[in-house]
C-alpha cells in the first residue's frame, strides 16, 4: 500500500575520506529526532564493520548487513514494516538491482538515500552508482582535500596503493587479501598507470 506522502531520492557521492557515510549518518540521526522509524542497509562484502555504519570521524549507526540489493525490500515491504526512512551505504558495491529497489522504495513513500562511490579507483564510473546520480532527486556531491604534502587541492579521487605503489589500471575493482590502503586525490595527483607501459619502460 502506497504512502500518502510522496518518496524522495538522495544519493550522496564523492571520494573516500569525503564525509559521505558521516553525512548519511547525520540524515539518518535527523530524522530520528523527527520520530521518523528509520532503517539502515550495507552491503556484506563491505567487512570492514560487522553491522554498523563507522564513519571516519568515529560516528557510528546500526546497520542491516544484506547481500543483495532485493533483501533490502524484503527487510523493508515484506511485510510492510512502517519504515519511514532508509539509508543504504557503499551503494555501488550492489548489484543492478539497486537501482529498482530505490525506485521501489521512493513509489512507497520511503525517503531514501543513497551513499556511494561515484568513481572507482581508476576514475572511472563506479557500479550503478551514474544511473543512481541521474534519477536523484537530490545529488549530495562531497569531497575530500588531497593528502599530496603541499597540494591540499579539492580530492575527488580516490587514490589505490598496493604494497606501497599505485594500483595498476589492470587491477581488479575489489581485491581480497591485499595489502592495500586508499587516499583522497585531486585530478593532478591521482595515478593510475597501466601495467604493460610500466612493465616496458622498466625494461628500457
Amino acid at each position: 500500500m502506497l504512502h500518502e506522502c510522496p518518496g524522495y531520492l538522495v544519493v550522496i557521492r564523492g571520494s573516500m575520506f569525503s564525509g559521505k557515510t558521516e553525512e548519511l549518518i547525520r540524515r539518518a540521526n535527523r530524522a530520528r529526532y523527527a520520530d521518523m522509524s528509520v532503517a539502515l542497509f550495507k552491503p556484506s562484502k563491505d567487512t570492514r564493520s560487522n553491522s554498523i555504519l563507522k564513519s571516519h570521524d568515529g560516528n557510528t549507526i546500526a546497520a542491516v548487513e544484506v547481500s543483495s540489493a532485493e533483501a533490502i525490500l524484503d527487510h523493508v515491504l515484506l511485510p510492510f514494516t512502517g519504515v519511514e526512512f532508509v539509508g543504504i551505504e557503499e551503494a555501488q558495491f550492489f548489484d543492478e538491482d539497486i537501482v529498482s529497489v530505490c525506485e521501489d522504495l521512493v513509489a512507497n513513500g520511503i525517503y531514501t538515500v543513497v551513499a556511494g562511490l561515484n568513481l572507482d579507483f581508476r576514475g572511472e564510473p563506479f557500479g550503478h552508482m551514474p544511473e543512481l546520480l541521474a534519477r536523484a532527486d537530490e545529488v549530495v556531491s562531497l569531497t575530500a582535500i588531497c593528502i599530496v604534502e603541499g597540494c591540499r587541492n579539492v580530492a575527488t579521487r580516490t587514490q589505490r596503493i598496493v604494497n606501497g605503489i599505485p594500483a595498476f589500471y589492470e587491477d581488479p575493482i575489489i581485491m581480497i587479501g591485499a595489502q592495500e590502503s586508499y587516499e583522497p586525490r585531486c585530478r593532478d595527483h591521482h595515478e593510475v598507470p597501466h601495467r604493460e607501459f610500466t612493465l616496458e619502460s622498466e625494461t628500457h
